[in-house]
């Protein structure tokens, strides 16, 4: 592992360490690099799908070179060079003088500990370390390619390596010491830490700011680079990993916002035309669906006036959709009596006694469920505090409906059906109702997988955004518990050492004695041994309390950890119920099925690499419009529900992979060998678990 860190040193320090005009290089060093070739000459190469970006390019990946494979090839070029490497900033030649004078250090030889032996291990142990390994050491930024190679003007490969990995905010990027233009790679560099997975490297909204920033400080060139590339990312949106797909969505969106909503939308206007399932199609509906959540309806659609096509696409007004607005409503009058209740501040108690006589045992605990939610809900529909009120004062009503998962499931159904036109609305509240345990996440993962949302699953992020939200709480409340009990192991640690110590000083005090008139006496007064026992006592109280705390932290953290579990089973099971039921079945000779061809590809996605397709007019990112192209959608609908919800089942894999590891021996009952083996692979290439047994 210390290999790659050692190599990229070179590009770096050789123009230092054999300065020119000589440039001349020991033969220490040709052994060196002599050695570095023999050991890649027996070097395994390394693939990994797990974090490729775009799903199309899997089959591309096992001839591509690796990262020290592609290192070592670069550096090889920049030796016919003459290891000249112009982008390398040499800010210390204004003290070289100093740094000549200055004192030199030995640096002490370092060694690599042993590797342990492994034979005893089970397969699922050693491909748990191997995963947890990756985590600990930096990985390689994959490189985007989403401009042509004519954009990147002229430059040596090595260049890239050292331009990608620079640091420095969106101050130092806009003047970086380079000798070519390099708004593009950094454009590209900026978005492959967007995508880089299984998780960017710094949070989404430090790279909305710095290139917002950097477009401010760019007007003349920045602003249209960033629209090539988004033009560039849409066109290849349907191979683009789901978890990507979710953050560019998230990214445009935001990115929009600050900038007035202001986008040539009339260029996306044949999404409208396209299959409602087209990646690029609903890319644009949910673009504008987060846009909606951060402005509103109406300024929204202002903003694509120039393509009132798109309108079709905008979500319906937020617009309540209350079951019992007329008197002729069954229920209306249930509904009234109700609110009524609700206004005039009856308890919880007193309304549970209300539903259970009034509703219940005339109708039925379903229809029950109907009136209360639906009714709660529009006394909350105002505003997020309001519905955080009714939810706090009246959970307790709702709790006692909604005993089971399958009436949760009617619960959700019911927010559902209320906030149908207003997704975010939905979220919330089932967000809400899940932080206050009123459904839980079973019940949630029940709903997401019911038929009426199955069917959604390549058509909207609706049931995805929720399911989301259900996992992140789970994990989030985990994450919580351990750090709560890590700061109470070391208050009991703390509070341990304040006992001893009090102990200790009222002991001394207890013992310590005079003697008086010949005779031994208590030396202490018997206010302070008094007072010294009351610390102690108190001392040892505390630590009780504190070790009672830790306990029932590590209980909930028990039952937390058993919940986490159980979440993960039932949304495997889940998957692998409605992808058995859809996916096409294997061949007589084991091959996969395919569910995109190479015909589907090229006419998902203009060709990025072809100039007759990219070349930019005025460098202002937008298609030449001497070339037409043919916008068409051939994946059929079937087929783009399958790649669309395994996507999903490898983006789940991979961004929750380290709390499924340890409960992967139950879930290897679920990943059978009866399983269908695309079902398999999306779970294998998620958890970066090796595939050779398939």
């Amino acid at each position: 592992m210390l290999f790659p860190p050692r190599l990229t040193v070179v590009p770096l320090s050789l123009v230092e360490l054999f300065p020119p005009p000589s440039m001349q290089v020991p033969d220490e060093f040709d052994r060196v690099i002599v050695g570095i070739q023999s050991y890649l000459s027996i070097r395994k190469h390394s693939q990994d799908t797990s974090f490729i970006v775009f799903e199309a390019d899997e089959d591309k990946s096992a001839k591509e070179k690796d990262f020290v494979e592609d290192l070592w090839d670069h550096i090889q070029i920049l030796s016919t060079n003459g290891w000249k490497v112009d982008s390398v900033p040499r800010p210390h030649l204004s003290f070289e003088e100093q740094l000549v004078s200055g004192k030199s250090y030995n640096l002490s030889p370092i060694s690599c500990p042993k590797q342990s032996a492994s034979s005893s291990r089970s397969t699922i142990s050693r491909e748990r370390e191997n995963y947890e390994a990756k985590l600990k050491y930096p990985q390689r930024l994959c490189r985007l390619h989403i401009f042509p190679s004519n954009k990147i003007e002229k430059m040596q490969p090595i260049d890239r390596f050292i331009v990608e990995d620079r640091k420095e905010c969106a101050s130092y990027m806009a003047s970086l010491p380079v000798p070519f233009r390099y708004e593009y790679l950094m454009a590209e560099t900026i978005f492959s830490q967007i995508m880089f997975l299984p998780q960017p490297p710094f949070k989404p909204i430090y790279y909305a700011l710095v290139i917002i920033d950097l477009c401010k400080a760019l007007p003349g060139a920045f602003p249209a680079v960033v629209a090539g590339a988004v033009r560039s990312l849409f066109n290849r949106i349907g191979d683009l990993d789901m978890e990507c797909r979710t953050r560019l969505i998230l990214w445009f969106s935001h990115h929009l916002s600050n900038f007035q909503y202001f986008w040539p939308w009339e260029e996306w206007a044949h999404v409208k035309d396209l299959p409602r399932w087209a990646p690029q199609r609903v890319f644009v509906q949910e673009v504008l669906e987060r846009e909606v959540r951060l402005s509103y309806w109406d300024k929204i659609k202002q903003s694509i006036e120039n393509a009132p096509e798109l309108e079709e696409l905008l979500p319906p007004k937020s617009v309540s959709n209350f079951r019992y607005n007329s008197e002729e409503d069954h229920g209306y009058t249930l509904s009234k009596e109700f609110r009524e209740m609700v206004r005039g501040r009856k308890t919880a108690r007193e309304i549970t006694s209300w539903v259970e006589e009034t509703i219940i045992q005339i109708h039925s605990s379903k229809f029950a469920i109907e009136v209360v939610i639906q009714t709660l809900l529009d006394i909350g529909s105002k505003s997020f505090t309001h519905l955080i009120t009714v939810l706090e004062r009246y959970g307790q009503v709702i709790a006692k409906l909604c005993t089971d998962q399958n009436m949760q499931v009617l619960l959700i159904d019911e927010v559902s059906s209320y906030w149908k036109n207003n997704t975010q609305m939905t979220a919330i509240a089932i967000d809400r109702m899940m932080g206050y345990r009123i459904i839980s996440n079973l019940a949630i993962v029940s709903w997401v997988f019911s038929l009426s949302n199955i069917e959604q699953f390549h058509v909207s992020d609706r049931p995805w955004e929720i399911l989301r939200n259900a996992i992140n709480k789970t994990y989030n409340r985990i994450a919580d518990l351990r750090k709560e009990i890590q700061t109470l192991k070391k208050s009991v640690l703390l509070a341990e050492d304040v006992a001893v110590k009090a102990l200790k000083e009222f002991e001394a005090a207890e013992t310590r004695l005079e003697v008086v008139d010949g005779q031994p006496v208590q030396a202490e007064k018997p206010g302070r041994l008094k007072r010294l026992k009351g610390y102690a006592e108190k001392a040892k109280d505390d630590e009780i309390a504190v070790r009672e705390a830790l306990e029932a932290k590590d209980a909930l953290l028990a039952r937390a950890l058993e919940e986490n579990k159980s979440l993960f089973v039932s949304l495997y099971k889940s998957f692998a119920n409605v992808l058995t039921e859809r996916l096409p079945p294997v061949s007589a000779d084991g091959a996969f099925p395919k569910l995109r061809d190479e015909e589907d590809i090229d006419s998902m996605a203009i060709d990025l690499e072809e100039p007759s397709t990219m070349e930019m007019d005025h460098d202002n990112g937008r298609k030449d419009d001497s070339e037409k192209v043919t916008h068409r959608y051939s994946i059929k609908e079937q087929d783009q529900w399958c790649l669309c919800t395994l996507g999903y089942v490898k983006a789940f894999s991979r961004q929750y992979a380290t709390e499924i590891w340890p409960h992967l021996e139950t879930l290897e009952a679920v990943f059978g060998r009866d399983i269908h083996p695309l079902f398999r692979k999306a779970v294998f290439a998620g958890l970066c678990r090796s595939t050779t047994e398939m």
